[in-house]
């Protein structure tokens, strides 16, 4: 025969089985993406090309093809995509383009 306090741990430990089961638990959702920002490199007349370049190379992921090819386009056209990113790093890559002189704007992406 069990022991009065044996049956009472046991009563207890089903009771608390059964209310985790009556009582699922909340599904969580899983985190939003960030909305994009573009980073926008506008041309000047003060940068050399060859510099441009190497502090986009520098501050960015892009190589030295990609980046080339971005700086052709500002100084062709005014103003050239660098990259999409989230608000936050676009704003630093927005500070760290500034300590270097060259000049790059954020924006939200509408797509």
């Amino acid at each position: 025969m069990a022991d009065p306090q044996e049956r009472a741990g046991q009563a207890d430990s089903t009771a608390v089985a059964d209310k985790q089961k009556a009582s699922p638990r909340p599904q969580k959702s899983p985190p939003r993406p960030m909305p994009p920002w573009k980073v926008i490199l506008h041309n000047d007349d003060v940068n050399d090309f060859e510099d441009v370049v190497k502090v986009i190379r520098k501050l960015t992921p892009l190589n030295r093809q990609q980046a080339l090819l971005r700086t052709l386009e500002a100084h062709q056209t005014g103003a050239a995509l660098l990259l999409v990113t989230h608000k936050e790093r676009a704003e630093l890559y927005v500070e760290q383009f500034a300590s270097c002189r060259l000049t790059v704007t954020a924006e939200q992406d509408e797509a």
